[in-house]
């Protein structure tokens, strides 16, 4: 499905480069990069910046946190803004 950018939830952002999108699982704002596999470091800032541009207008400013784990597609990068306090696995910002 990442793979062919199925629009099957709203999509809340989108260029040449990748697309944001409310995650099917969790309805949070996901990014996904168009091209298949993963990116390197310079193109990972990229993406996670207009992340996190969405997942400010969503939560507030710091009222999310970016979880890189590719769960179910591992082999196509892609990132989720989760709300602060968490869900689908730990908040590495908590506690600190």
């Amino acid at each position: 499905m990442l793979c062919t950018a199925e629009r099957i939830t709203p999509w809340l952002f989108e260029d040449e480069q990748c697309w944001v999108a409310e995650c099917m699982v969790c309805s949070t704002p996901m990014i996904v990069w168009r091209s298949h596999g993963l990116p390197d470091a310079d193109v990972e800032r990229e993406l996670l910046a207009k992340l996190e541009r969405v997942a400010s207008e969503r939560y507030g400013q710091g009222g999310y946190w970016v979880d890189p784990i590719r769960r179910r597609f591992s082999d196509h990068w892609h990132a989720h803004a989760r709300p602060q306090g968490g869900f689908f696995g730990e908040n590495p910002n908590l506690g600190r």
